[in-house]
């Protein structure tokens, strides 16, 4: 399936996705071989667990206080974020994320490739119960 090329785009105000983990995505520029998006996390809230078939990432966090569970090839550990905080997302990790202050947690990902679909997703077992809150507006 090809996609038309973003080479610009303004952030959004509204959510325009939501994430097959229950985040809030705001769809920012592309090219052929990466993708990136800003994502949410509402105060309170703990993602749905899970990996991805194919594509690695790296976050950027820019707002809020949170915590990222990652499990990859028998390493697992929990890390603190706050801005100016990043990490990566390898192919395959399980993964979770959750607030931990009064504010959104908010961060940018790029995505390698560019993200292919819902199906690249899967559901994992998780270190935190899933909390998730209608999406703000």
């Amino acid at each position: 399936m090809e996609r038309e090329l973003v080479d610009y785009k303004e952030l959004a105000e509204d959510c325009e996705a939501l994430a097959p983990d229950g985040s809030e995505i705001r769809l920012l520029a592309e090219t052929s071989r990466g993708s990136m998006v800003h994502c949410s996390l509402n105060p309170g809230e703990v993602s749905s667990p899970v990996a991805h078939r194919t594509v690695e990432e790296v976050w950027y966090f820019l707002e809020g206080t949170g915590q990222v569970w990652r499990r990859h090839k028998g390493e697992e550990r929990v890390v603190n974020v706050t801005p100016g905080t990043s990490l990566s997302i390898p192919a395959g990790a399980h993964f979770q994320f959750k607030t931990i202050s009064d504010h959104p947690l908010r961060f940018v990902i790029v995505t390698m490739p560019p993200w292919p679909g819902h199906d690249e997703a899967f559901s994992v077992a998780g270190y935190w119960p899933a909390v998730r809150h209608s999406p703000s507006t």
